[in-house]
């Protein structure tokens, strides 16, 4: 994070690219990205997908912002996005889909849990308001 000290940093953790929720989410961040950066946001996806995946994803949608791929799961577990799930009565570990805004001085300032994949920008901009 030191790279990115003096800036406002959207980290978003979302579970599996190119994956339906995903792509929306990713999309709408790509969509409005002009907006968020004029607000001051650098934006940074996290998965524990592979870098080669994270390429595809990013290409194939052609997306401005840098994928992360943390299949160690080291920045998962650091934001403490990482851990058990349920999906049709199924528990599991993955990612939970969470949003950190960052200050300019590295502290978390805003977490969005409740994460609306299509108008995901707009939750990051009513933050300003």
């Amino acid at each position: 994070m030191e790279n990115y000290k003096g800036s406002k940093v959207v980290i978003f953790f979302y579970p599996k690219a190119d994956t339906p929720g995903c792509t929306a989410e990713a999309c709408d961040l790509r969509d409005h990205y002009k907006e968020l950066k004029e607000a001051g946001y650098v934006l940074l996806g996290v998965s524990a997908d592979t870098e080669i995946k994270q390429k595809k994803f990013s290409d194939k949608f052609n997306l401005p912002f840098p994928l992360l791929a943390d299949t160690e799961k080291t920045i998962l577990n650091s934001f403490g996005v990482w851990g058990p799930k349920k999906f049709m009565g199924k528990e599991y570990d993955g990612i939970h889909r969470m949003t950190f805004i960052i200050d300019e001085e590295g502290v978390i300032e805003h977490v969005i849990d409740k994460v609306k994949t299509k108008t995901h920008a707009e939750q990051i901009l009513e933050i300003e308001d």
